[in-house]
């Protein structure tokens, strides 16, 4: 097996298994980041990329829309906290099952992700 291939293992129960198959370097460096983002916690597209040093936050973007099914997706995201559009409910869901601080939970509007408390830095 190569050196990016990946295997099957343990994921977050939502998350899908990654099949053994071939990943550009980058995809492989996004993904194993984001399989390190604690349970309640998140980091945004370019939080990503900054903390690895390369791309910018389309590049990270792109990487979690081609295989971001195979990790904890809903711990990238958007810098302004708003939930991934068209994965709303799905996220809150994950949100509120791991206690990821949201703020603005008014009835007919969705929470916004509280970046202050449940932002990650990578320690």
């Amino acid at each position: 097996m190569g050196k990016n291939a990946r295997v099957t293992d343990k994921r977050t129960a939502a998350a899908a298994p990654r099949p053994a198959v071939e990943l550009p370097p980058f995809a492989e460096l996004v993904l194993d980041l984001v399989d390190r983002i604690p349970s309640g916690r998140v980091m945004t597209y370019g939080d990503v990329a900054e903390y690895l040093g390369q791309g910018g936050p389309r590049q990270v973007g792109r990487v979690m829309t081609l295989y971001g099914g195979t990790v904890a997706w809903w711990r990238v995201v958007r810098a302004d906290g708003a939930l991934l559009p068209g994965h709303e409910q799905r996220a809150l869901a994950a949100y509120r099952q791991e206690g990821t601080p949201l703020r603005g939970q008014r009835a007919a509007d969705l929470p916004r992700l509280d970046l202050r408390q449940a932002r990650w830095d990578g320690r």
